[in-house]
């Protein structure tokens, strides 16, 4: 069962080991954690969280789908929650398939 908090330590994981290329790597990840904001991640950042998500969850979370429904302010102002989330139910919609 995917739940939030399992969800976010994942992505954190993910996060970290991407912002450690950066020597990032001690920055606290939270639901309030924004990409832009917060990590300073660019856009070809997220090309490879989302890659790293497609490599853990399956096709199932589909990065790119959930952030062609939001406007570009929204994709600046995106937080980890927004994405946790959406993984949650992506995942959860998967199980009760």
């Amino acid at each position: 069962m995917a739940d939030e908090p399992i969800v976010l330590a994942d992505i954190a994981g993910m996060l970290r080991s991407m912002l450690d290329e950066y020597g990032l790597d001690d920055i606290e990840v939270t639901m309030e954690t924004r990409f832009a904001e917060d990590l300073e991640l660019e856009s070809i950042d997220l090309v490879t969280l989302a890659g790293s998500l497609e490599a853990r969850y399956g096709r199932q979370v589909n990065f790119a789908a959930f952030v062609a429904d939001l406007e570009l302010d929204a994709i600046i102002d995106l937080s980890v929650g927004q994405l946790v989330r959406y993984v949650v139910r992506c995942l959860r919609t998967a199980e009760e398939g």
